[in-house]
């Protein structure tokens, strides 16, 4: 009887473990993984504001006042490849309603100004250059339009259509569409009321492979501040039901951190810019962050689950300036050498469930394989190094395409002893970059605790960083 009774066990077991694994909860869209896994990319504030030395434009501006010197678009590209971006989001048109492109449903844009004579397109320029050097481009298009006179009607939600058809119809595929909330008054005093239900089916319509952000998505979330910092706690889910973009959105501690048990997949973005303000200013060139703030921003952002956007805003010649392109090489230099080497690259990995072959997938740095816990709760994962090691920094990843499962998880090292606590962690997603103070050890427990379903992570990975860089 005992023989059969484990007979039975055993194929119950092997049973379980050859069920197909599927997606626990919401799960991103083929769209929402690419841009998952673009990490880092750039903001283009660029505009009349550039000239005037503000940041919101009145929508009054003579718009002779936009006049580059030396505008040059692959050089912005350049800059961008050259920090180790994946793409570039243009404000096509700010809420002043200047638009970049001669838009046929605007007198307040390029074809008014003296660059070039009138003859100029910024949006075109810039999606040649992404297309020539291989990078991806998005669009940010302001509902809000302080310029335009129809401002306040219900015609306008038609101008507005107009326009991002234009956009989306015109200069080839964008990877993001770009929408804030901010509605205030236009040159006839009046406030819009957006038709973003129309403005959202109509822009998949034109580009179904968009990936929108505004406060509840669809695709992407605000992370509740223009800081550049995602939660330590970051779900990337989200009930909208009963939220609005602009005033009405969700409180900002909810967009920081998500829901738990959230309705859609919206992860978090992380904007902040390389200066102080989001527009050009000359009396900002002393103050544009350094590498090592801007590497302090990727751990709390990137490292905390999320993607970065980081503005970079041409001067007045219409290239980046200097300065801030050193400092983003800088940024580059700073995320490279602190990744080179991984110490569990050819560790001997051991775990209390889950398919002992596979463990393999977990130090290979690829992302299509991944490992699968056998149990739900307290998962545990041992890391045998080849030998002692400074270490100060994990890196954890969840494999995003069957949901974000592990809600809790500690970091234990070995003193020779006994194993000491290091780091104590909630959500990990596509990405947690856990830091803690430097210990050396030949041996690193990781301990899943709580998850929603059997845990699926792609890559570990353990590291020391020249310093502990603490949350700005």
């Amino acid at each position: 009887m005992r023989i059969c009774f484990l007979a039975i066990v055993c194929l119950f077991s092997i049973t379980v473990m050859a069920q197909p694994l599927v997606p626990f909860g919401p799960h991103p869209t083929k769209e929402q993984l690419q841009w998952h896994e673009k990490e880092f990319y750039l903001f283009i504030h660029f505009g009349p504001n550039t000239f005037t030395n503000k940041e919101w434009g009145e929508g009054n501006e003579d718009p002779s006042v936009f006049n580059p010197t030396a505008m040059d678009c692959d050089q912005w590209v350049r800059v961008a490849k050259q920090a180790g971006a994946k793409g570039i989001i243009l404000t096509a048109k700010h809420h002043d309603g200047f638009c970049l492109w001669p838009s046929n449903f605007s007198t307040h844009t390029v074809r008014e100004s003296k660059w070039q004579n009138g003859k100029g397109d910024v949006v075109k320029a810039l999606s040649d250059a992404c297309k020539k050097a291989g990078l991806e481009m998005g669009v940010y298009i302001s509902p809000w339009d302080r310029n335009h006179p129809l401002y306040g009607t219900a015609a306008y939600n038609d101008i507005y259509l107009s326009t991002m058809k234009e956009l989306l119809s015109q200069y080839g595929k964008f990877f993001e569409l770009w929408w804030d909330g901010a509605n205030g008054e236009g040159p006839n005093g009046k406030k819009q009321q957006y038709d973003f239900n129309r403005f959202q089916d109509s822009a998949f319509k034109w580009q179904p492979q968009l990936v929108i952000f505004s406060d509840i998505g669809p695709g992407i979330r605000w992370c509740g501040n223009e800081k550049g910092l995602n939660n330590t706690t970051n779900w990337n889910l989200l009930d909208t039901a009963g939220f609005k973009r602009g005033r009405g959105a969700p409180p900002t501690d909810t967009l920081n951190m998500g829901n738990v048990n959230g309705r859609f997949w919206i992860p978090a973005e992380a904007d902040v810019s390389i200066r102080p303000g989001w527009f050009y200013h000359p009396e900002e060139d002393t103050k544009v962050k350094s590498p090592e703030t801007l590497f302090n921003l990727y751990l709390h952002s990137v490292g905390n689950g999320g993607n970065l956007l980081l503005n970079v805003p041409p001067d007045r010649t219409g290239r980046i300036n200097p300065i801030d392109s050193a400092s983003l090489v800088g940024f580059r230099k700073l995320r490279e050498s602190a990744f080179t080497t991984d110490f569990f690259a050819n560790a001997k990995l051991v775990a209390n469930s889950g398919d002992k072959i596979s463990l393999a997938n977990l130090t290979d740095h690829n992302i299509r394989t991944y490992w699968v816990s056998a149990t739900q709760e307290n998962t545990e994962l041992i890391v045998n190094m080849a030998q002692k090691k400074l270490i100060n920094t994990v890196v954890l990843e969840e494999m995003l395409q069957y949901g974000q499962r592990v809600q809790a998880f500690t970091i234990e090292a070995y003193d020779g002893r006994k194993y000491q606590l290091v780091f104590t962690g909630t959500t990990i997603g596509r990405k947690r970059i856990a830091q803690f103070p430097e210990t050396e050890t030949g041996r690193i427990r990781i301990v899943i605790t709580h998850a929603k379903a059997a845990p699926v992570l792609r890559n570990i990975a353990g590291y020391w960083l020249s310093q502990i860089v603490h949350r700005p």
